[in-house]
């Protein structure tokens, strides 16, 4: 068990760092060396506590887009003297739209497709699946327990297949770490996660080799600082909660 334990990590840190090379790639391909030099040692100048990695284009001229600390972005200039934080939107008919590198999605989609399924708690749609949604979850989330009693039945009967990964919002060791630890170590780890979701107490059993942490780190690689966070086959991320019939929509379109 020990040896498949490590292989999985291993795995993980695998598919961050194959991502990490395709960021590479494609600003070395999209902004030049001058540029890039430019903008970072200005950032670095200012905040040398932070780590600055890729830079892109983005759709408004003479805007690019900063990775930081792994997880984050900043927006800057040519210079780099003045700094946006924040998200972007682009505006369309039907409302704001985020913008999202062609990278991050890539990130997303590798990472989330290395992550072993016998590690996530499926609830397989009713009848044949037409799609798929990953959700981060954390069983003490008032809206995580909405999700799972009022969206995910409705979504099971629309033919969506729900699989959930862990995200204690209060950190691996946390009350709620151990709780998500004992439904994934459970030998019917469904009805182990929906008791809890339903207020109810479960034996606690963290065993060793349980896969909480991993998905935990995984989701602040992905960006996800809160739950319930819902991430696409496409590798579109919604966070917060959304009722069935917007999710089926959203679904429809992407």
């Amino acid at each position: 068990m020990r040896k498949k334990y490590i292989n999985i990590v291993a795995a993980y840190i695998l598919v961050v760092a194959s991502s990490c090379l395709i960021f590479m790639h494609s600003y070395a391909e999209d902004v030049s060396a001058e540029i890039v030099d430019r903008i970072i040692g200005t950032l670095e100048l200012s905040r040398p506590d932070l780590n600055f990695g890729d830079v892109k284009k983005t759709a408004i001229s003479g805007l690019y887009l900063i990775r930081v600390n792994t997880t984050e972005f900043l927006y800057a200039g040519e210079t780099g003297e003045y700094v946006i934080a924040g998200d972007m939107y682009q505006a369309k008919p039907e409302g704001f739209s985020p913008v999202i590198s062609a990278g991050t999605i890539e990130l997303r989609k590798n990472n989330i497709n290395a992550v072993p399924i016998e590690d996530i708690i499926v609830f397989p749609s009713i009848g044949e699946a037409n799609s798929v949604l990953y959700v981060f979850t954390d069983v003490d989330c008032h809206f995580c327990r909405k999700f799972h009693n009022e969206t995910l039945p409705a979504l099971s009967l629309q033919g969506v297949e729900v699989r959930y990964l862990a995200y204690p919002r209060a950190g691996v060791g946390s009350d709620s770490y151990k709780k998500m630890a004992s439904a994934w170590c459970a030998k019917d780890r469904k009805k182990a996660l929906s008791s809890l979701k339903n207020r109810e107490t479960i034996i606690e059993n963290v065993c060793n080799e349980n896969p909480i942490a991993i998905q935990y780190n995984l989701g602040k690689t992905l960006g996800i600082t809160g739950t319930p966070s819902i991430l696409l086959e496409n590798g579109t991320l919604l966070m917060g909660y959304r009722p069935a019939k917007e999710l089926l929509e959203i679904i429809k379109t992407n």
